[in-house]
């Protein structure tokens, strides 16, 4: 392989539960992550039913493809796991017993697991002659390297902890010895208030400016639409030079709606700024039913900001926690201004914070009204500036509706801050 091209992969997951939707292809994803670091770029996905033709047919096209064929399922002890038997017929090998395996499985079950051994498991020992045994310390199915005609293949197993394991411990270090992989680099930056039509118009002399080895990639989520650049190559330092020259003149292309120079989600975006003013947070929460505060508190140090939530989601929380008038939840209804001004105020107040975000809605599908359809979100923020509070209009379904709700309060905070700092 020229030092100057890319290690280009396939992967192939084996399945039938990933085409039937029973089960979702995390593997993939995480595999590729993991390759990209090591500047391994993955040119293609495939998933494939436990059918012996369809995973032939498979192998077979991906040398096409590039020089590395990363595979994983279809290795267990149970009649439908025909990846092994396939794979020593394809490479023309015969099945042997792999005894540092058996002697693995053996103590699983004789000193772990404390019960019998049987043959079906034993099985898990035997492989094809014409591979190299890669030892699965977290599990009885073996990882298996073949080549052929200068292709490497890679079989795994399906189960994402094993998988992981073999992935970092055995694969990866016998890759980059093999192949000189080259180095990925990425530089993010986050907007929100903008759509990507309109973005891509206002950025569209710099997209035509960059040189042909550099790519952007618009990643629109929520509201928000992340700005990648990417490029290859073999000198990592040089990489970083010209994509730091390049990201700069992207954030003074995306001027006013730029939200952060890196990619990261909002909470930690909002987290960050509260840590950077040694300040705090509560959330009331109608309709969200407390995501926000899950967003917010799934990160390490999240506590140093964060203080707490408050699930409103009765009308007669609202009035005995948070201090909203019942008349105005009678007459305006809890979908209104007046009531999650209210609700900021009252939680603010009641946790001494520097902040507070409140929200109600109507997330669907019921509740709504011909003034209050579906999707109908107040928020509100309140602060050492002051109360406002804001409308705003979904389209999606309920669960949908929640995260955008969650997301869209949290970057209203985050512009409260910015702006009133």
């Amino acid at each position: 392989m020229s030092a100057a091209q890319p290690l280009f992969t396939t992967i192939i997951t084996i399945g039938d539960e990933l085409l039937y939707g029973q089960v979702i292809d995390t593997n993939s994803a995480w595999m590729a992550r993991l390759l990209n670091q090591s500047g391994i770029l993955v040119k293609r996905r495939v998933a494939v039913a436990d059918r012996w033709d369809d995973i032939w047919q498979a192998l077979t096209e991906a040398p096409q493809q590039g020089q590395l064929v990363l595979i994983t399922g279809g290795l267990g002890p149970t009649a439908d796991d025909i990846t092994k038997p396939l794979l020593c017929n394809y490479f023309g090998g015969k099945m042997v017993v792999h005894q540092p395996t058996l002697d693995h499985v053996k103590n699983i079950f004789e000193n772990i697991l404390k019960r019998p051994m049987i043959e079906r498991n034993a099985k898990q020992a035997e492989v094809p002659d014409v591979c190299t045994v890669l030892m699965n310390q977290k599990g009885t199915a073996p990882g298996m390297w073949f080549e052929k005609d200068g292709v490497v293949y890679v079989s795994l197993p399906g189960v994402p902890m094993e998988m992981q394991w073999l992935m970092e411990n055995e694969v990866m270090p016998r890759l980059l010895t093999h192949f000189k992989t080259g180095h990925v680099v990425h530089k993010t930056l986050i907007t929100a208030g903008v759509g990507e039509s309109f973005l891509a118009e206002k950025i569209k002399d710099f997209e035509a400016s960059l040189p042909s080895d550099v790519k952007l990639a618009y990643l629109p989520n929520h509201g928000m639409v992340r700005l990648r650049l990417s490029a290859w190559g073999m000198d990592k330092a040089a990489l970083e030079n010209q994509l730091e020259t390049l990201f700069q003149g992207l954030q003074v292309a995306v001027g006013e709606y730029l939200v952060a120079k890196a990619d990261l989600p909002m909470e930690k975006i909002v987290g960050q700024l509260l840590l950077e003013r040694n300040q705090t947070l509560a959330t009331a929460e109608s309709c969200t039913g407390g995501f926000m505060a899950h967003l917010l508190s799934k990160h390490p140090g999240s506590s140093a900001f964060f203080i707490g939530s408050v699930v409103s989601y009765s009308n007669r929380i609202k009035e005995s926690e948070l201090g909203v008038s019942h008349q105005d939840a009678i007459t305006v209804g809890v979908v209104s201004e007046p009531v999650v001004r209210q609700m900021a105020e009252g939680i603010r107040q009641k946790f001494s914070t520097d902040y507070a975000i409140a929200v109600s809605g109507i997330m669907g599908p019921g509740g709504a009204t011909p003034e209050k359809p579906v999707g109908t979100v107040w928020m509100a923020v309140s602060g050492p500036a002051g109360t406002q509070a804001q409308c705003i209009h979904l389209r999606f379904d309920r669960a949908k509706n929640i995260e955008w709700t969650a997301l869209q309060a949290m970057n209203y905070l985050r512009q409260y801050i910015v702006e009133k700092s």
